[in-house]
């Protein structure tokens, strides 16, 4: 009975750790199609038990339309950046994608701010589009791409730097903000979830797999394989060291993030803060269903900053 149970155990502990490498690594097969947990088969539930996820390496999938300017940095992994210089500029704006997408993504949003009068930069994190590798960490070390982002900017002396970010991509802007002295004049958060475990816990709820014990072990793995502890990457808990002005955004049929993960952020959060929410907008749709409503938000938002500078 104990070799049974010994041998039960480290089946799924393997189990677990090869699932969670396979999530925070993309692959390099260019014909795979992104996993839809919410289209998933009873079979397709079975085989992503057993198999992992395959998730292709993201590509952009068209370039901006204006005149831009194709930018390396180097971070902890060299990076590719859109940069497009508004006439007049306002001030600028860097945007940042999601899980498992890349900076074309962004290009819409890109667009209002420009014709709002800002400059913006668009980033493929590592992993992701024209950047260097094929890992991603849900945020964790992209927090150290958004710190390069800015001091980019900074170094450049441009003004008024403001930070958007969807799902992971705002994740990652609160991480930077509490590891990293980066004064943004505000920072714009898309649907961030919570913590790590409740990220993939929801994601296992919407398959309609039990959460124990696959999530605590891929939580464990996860970061482990990619050298961090899982069970700290809270954004939850970044948001207790913000002070710039915050407009954080959420969907109200998000299947990826619960309200109570954006109550809790939005408490934490310090200095000037705005909650706006989408009532018919679930986690990627937000800008695209609600195109108006988003644009005055962002425009209300702005205002807001320039009110808190002056």
């Amino acid at each position: 009975m104990l070799i049974t149970f010994t041998l039960f155990i480290i089946i799924i502990n393997i189990a677990a750790a090869y699932h969670a490498y396979k999530f925070t690594h993309y692959s390099k097969n260019e014909d795979l199609q992104r996993t839809d947990s919410n289209k998933l088969t009873l079979i397709d539930k079975v085989k992503v038990l057993i198999f992992g996820v395959d998730n292709p390496r993201p590509k952009n999938l068209q370039s901006p339309e204006q005149q831009y300017e194709i930018i390396y940095l180097e971070s902890n992994k060299q990076i590719e950046c859109w940069r497009i210089v508004a006439s007049e500029s306002k001030g600028n704006v860097v945007l940042f994608h999601g899980f498992a997408s890349e900076k074309s993504s962004m290009l819409g949003r890109a667009n209002e701010f420009i014709d709002l009068g800002y400059s913006v930069l668009l980033v493929d994190f590592m992993g992701s589009g024209g950047s260097e590798g094929n890992q991603t960490t849900i945020g964790y070390y992209e927090a150290e791409e958004v710190k390069t982002c800015y001091e980019y900017l900074a170094q450049k002396k441009e003004e008024d730097i403001y930070l958007y970010g969807t799902s992971m991509g705002a994740a990652a802007i609160l991480k930077a903000l509490k590891d990293y002295d980066l004064k943004p004049e505000g920072i714009i958060l898309e649907c961030p979830f919570g913590t790590m475990y409740k990220t993939v816990g929801n994601r296992f709820t919407n398959m309609g797999v039990p959460q124990i014990p696959f999530v605590p072990l891929l939580v464990f793995w996860g970061g482990l394989v990619n050298d961090f502890w899982g069970f700290s990457h809270n954004p939850v808990n970044y948001a207790n060291y913000v002070s710039c002005p915050t407009l954080l955004l959420y969907g109200e049929k998000d299947p990826k993030v619960t309200k109570g993960e954006i109550t809790e952020i939005f408490e934490n959060l310090n200095g000037k803060k705005v909650l706006n929410q989408y009532e018919h907008a679930g986690h990627d749709d937000i800008y695209s269903n609600n195109t108006e409503q988003w644009i005055k938000d962002i425009i209300d938002f702005m205002s807001l900053c320039q009110e808190d500078k002056h």
